[in-house]
């Protein structure tokens, strides 16, 4: 069990904080790319990267934004929004640093979060603005079985 799900099983309030770690490989993009069916060739060509001024292919923004639900699906938020600005591209070896952070929570689990995703140079490539329902007691102890 991960030390986010046993932050979760005790409880999460605001200004919890959640840090995951991924390095994004080319095998992601085309499996991401074979399930999204996103196959625009800024990810597949590197004619088409040089000619839109980026130095090679890139990974798809929601691959890499979707670093967030390994930390929505480890303490069980339930997602009803999410946003996203993609501010810098992602390229195939980069290791991405995803920091979530609860930022409200009420007495009725519905909560808000922010996550700030950074490079391995420290730049910021992704924002996101979440909301959500956090787990309920039941569901906190049923989270304690799995």
């Amino acid at each position: 069990m991960t030390h986010i799900r046993k932050q979760a099983i005790r409880g999460l309030k605001a200004g919890d904080v959640f840090t995951v770690t991924r390095t994004f490989t080319e095998n992601d993009t085309l499996a991401f790319g074979e399930i999204s069916r996103d196959m625009n060739p800024v990810h597949y060509d590197e004619r088409f990267t040089a000619a839109k001024g980026f130095r090679g292919k890139i990974c798809h923004g929601l691959l890499v934004g979707g670093m967030i639900t390994e930390v929505g699906g480890q303490i069980g938020w339930l997602a009803s929004g999410m946003n996203f600005r993609f501010r810098r591209p992602v390229y195939f070896g980069d290791t991405i640093t995803c920091v979530f952070t609860v930022t409200e929570a009420d007495e009725t689990n519905r909560a808000k979060a922010e996550a700030v995703l950074s490079n391995q140079l420290g730049e910021v490539v992704v924002e996101s603005w979440l909301s959500g329902l956090l787990p309920c007691e039941t569901e906190r102890a049923i989270l304690a079985q799995i």
